[in-house]
């Protein structure tokens, strides 16, 4: 690689004209907020806004009904949020003279608080939306996802959100283009303090500056969120203080403004105001303001909880009456529709729970129900179990560790263990340093962002000789309520490919337990005889399944699972769809087709023994299926093999087919959507057959 020091003669071409898209994005309101307050601008005169504690209350009515339906929600950030999006989204609707989008560009990249802008808009009508329409929240039925999804709700959001980062730099992108086309637009970008441990954000933090100062970016305006809170705890006590970050934006080149109480919305509101005028007045210097937020701002016992009340603390409509009290101060003050919503959200959670009590009363004594956990506390039982057989196990989190499963093995061992915050890259990274020196490092994280923005760290730790074990979780549709942004769909064909790295994809617990334990033995032994050993990357998925599938069952490494036999069809699962297989073999079976079901946990390195001796066995008739793009997913990579080795096979692939996901309360919901059902897999064996 060398400088290019090539001439080329400048070409001649037709004027620079970019195409004509025009905007989805809805129209401003014609009418006030029906609940508003008032604020003064900074030459005295009333400005009308949206009421932060009427967004608070709905947040909160619209996160139970949610719950009500099985899915989880935020609570701590859009409440902290409030006043900063009530006081932006006075600016964005006072524009008079033009559509409001041609006067600013908004973007959230806190995807956890977009239920908060839902709420907020709800109160102004914008979009037609209306309290109502709040109830669907993050049901398959309803636009308003779990984070901000541009393709279901172009109406509404610029540009999607959800991994933390991810939209600062597409913000930044559309300022510079902006500028590009001479286009007379103020670009505001909100972050919280968590998404500035990303180095995307560090990256667009740097940039955006530096390019202004060239001349190159048009007016922007960044408000940062700050209240040293993350997912699972505070910033500071659990990883390290952002304060000199924060501090150093302005040798980075903005002009910052410091905010004391992000939570006074007639600070904020001025504050805004001022960067507004500051950064159209000088484009060259771009404004940033630092604005000091309380996480789970509006109730004592968010507000004192470590993660701030990062997800809705109530399950139920159960406590939401004396909920949406506090967040008013009494009840006094709440108005009569909350009131009667959350009365109404009460009396249905009585009518549950009193059915509940009867059927119990009334059923006859039960058998002993199927025992149930999450995959990944598999995973942490076999690195506990590792550590206690003498195994130098260090785990290095980031921040979701409580979700990941691991923190199970960091309450064991409260000295094995590092938290950096929020960012995936540099957690994989840290990871290979530490196997450098000799420990069996594993790494945790969502399996979007771990995939994503883990990608090239995990190459370059196989590339260094520097194995590292990673759990990935809430993969595919198993982050249901979340929405596409969380969904990893591609997470197979992401990293199948990368030397020396292998992919499990686990389907109990048991299995897990017992697969992370033989990594951990396999990768210590490689170590020990000279050899590099091979990095491991586990995918699990969210919800509870049986802690084993098939009684007294073996796990072998590298190892398909025959889970039963027949000479029909072969039908090959992985994941959370090996429980789909064993309930399609089972009623097969009852209609007199009997197929061999198989888990095949071990994605990129397919056992052609097992696999190819069944699939020859029932004349090459063979189904996959998946929780994961069809396309160079695990049924794919089977079939790939079985071509490889010579063996001829008729396969019907089963999974995600070129779409994105959404938001729904149940992961069942998604996968009968999808056609990966138990019964879309009885309808291809019949096809196989021909009948």
């Amino acid at each position: 690689m060398s400088e290019d020091k090539s001439v080329v003669k400048p070409v001649e071409a037709p004027a620079l004209t970019p195409l004509n898209i025009k905007s989805k994005l809805a129209p401003a309101p014609k009418a006030a907020p029906k609940y508003a307050v008032k604020v003064k601008n900074a030459k005295g005169h009333d400005v009308v806004l949206g009421d932060p504690t009427a967004t608070r209350a709905l947040i909160a009515l619209m996160d139970t009904h949610a719950v009500n339906g099985g899915a989880a929600c935020h609570w701590g950030g859009p409440s902290a949020f409030a006043e900063i999006i009530a006081a932006i989204h006075g600016f964005l609707f006072s524009v008079q003279d033009r559509p409001w989008h041609e006067v600013y560009n908004f973007i959230n990249d806190a995807g956890h608080a977009e239920n908060g802008i839902y709420a907020l808009r709800a109160n102004y009508g914008f979009d037609g939306l209306t309290f109502e329409s709040l109830k669907g929240f993050r049901s398959i039925e309803s636009k308003l996802t779990g984070h901000g999804e541009s393709h279901l709700n172009p109406e509404e959001v610029l540009f999607s959100n959800g991994p933390l980062g991810s939209s600062l730099p597409q913000a930044q992108g559309i300022a510079i283009a902006d500028k590009v086309r001479g286009n007379d637009r103020v670009t505001l970008c909100v972050v919280s303090d968590g998404a500035s441990m990303e180095g995307e954000a560090k990256e667009s933090f740097a940039a955006i500056p530096g390019l202004a100062a060239k001349g190159r970016v048009n007016p922007f305006v960044l408000v940062i969120s700050d209240n040293d809170t993350k997912l699972s705890g505070r910033i500071t006590k659990d990883s390290f203080s952002m304060a000199g970050t924060f501090a150093a934006m302005t040798k980075l080149g903005w002009n910052v403004i410091d905010v004391p109480n992000g939570n006074n919305l007639q600070e904020v509101y001025l504050a805004l105001e001022k960067g507004i005028d500051l950064a159209k007045a000088n484009p060259k210097f771009p404004v940033c303001i630092h604005a000091k937020t309380v996480k789970g701002y509006g109730v004592k016992s968010t507000v004192e909880s470590s993660s701030g009340g990062h997800g809705f603390p109530l399950s139920s409509g159960e406590k939401i009456i004396d909920f949406v009290n506090e967040i008013y101060g009494g009840a006094a003050s709440v108005p009569k529709e909350f009131a009667d919503w959350a009365r109404a959200l009460r009396a249905d959670w009585e009518k549950k729970d009193a059915a509940k009590k009867a059927k119990a009363a009334a059923a006859p004594v039960a058998a002993p129900s199927i025992k149930k956990d999450k995959v990944q506390t598999g995973l942490a039982k076999g690195a506990v179990r590792a550590a206690q057989a003498g195994y130098p196990v260090y785990s290095i989190s980031c921040d979701v560790q409580g979700s990941t499963g691991i923190s199970l093995f960091q309450k064991s061992f409260p000295d094995r263990f590092l938290e950096v915050g929020i960012a995936e890259s540099n957690m994989i990274s840290i990871g290979a340093g530490f196997s450098k020196a000799g420990y069996i490092p594993i790494v945790d994280a969502f399996g979007q962002f771990g995939v994503t923005k883990g990608n090239l760290p995990l190459t370059m730790s196989a590339l260094s000789q520097a194995p590292v074990i990673a759990i990935f979780s809430h993969v595919g549709f198993q982050d249901a309520a979340d929405g596409a942004s969380h969904q990893a769909t591609t997470y197979f064909s992401a990293l199948s490919s990368i030397p020396h790295t292998i992919v499990v994809a686990c389907s109990c617990s048991d299995e897990a337990d017992s697969l992370m334990y033989q990594a951990i033995e396999r990768l210590a032994d490689a170590r020990k005889h000279g050899k590099d050993g091979e990095s491991v990357v586990f995918f699990v998925g969210r919800e509870n399944y049986p802690v084993h599938l098939v009684e007294n069952a073996t796990y072998t490494w590298g190892k398909a699972q025959v889970l039963s036999e027949g000479k029909d069809v072969t039908i090959v699962a992985s994941g959370p769809m090996v429980a789909k297989a064993i309930d399609a073999g089972n009623k097969l079976k009852a209609a007199g087709i009997k197929a061999t079901v198989i888990s095949n946990p071990f994605v990129n390195r397919v056992d052609i023994e097992t696999i190819g001796a069944a699939v020859k066995n029932c004349s090459g008739r063979l189904i996959t299926i998946e929780d994961h793009q069809v396309i160079c997913g695990m049924g794919a990579q089977v079939s790939h093999a079985l071509s490889r080795a010579g063996i001829s096979h008729q396969v019907i692939s089963l999974g995600i087919n070129g779409e994105f996901g959404q938001s729904a309360y149940l992961a069942d919901q998604l996968y009968q959507r999808q056609g990966m059902s138990a019964e879309k897999i009885i309808e291809s064996a019949h096809k196989l057959l021909g009948k």
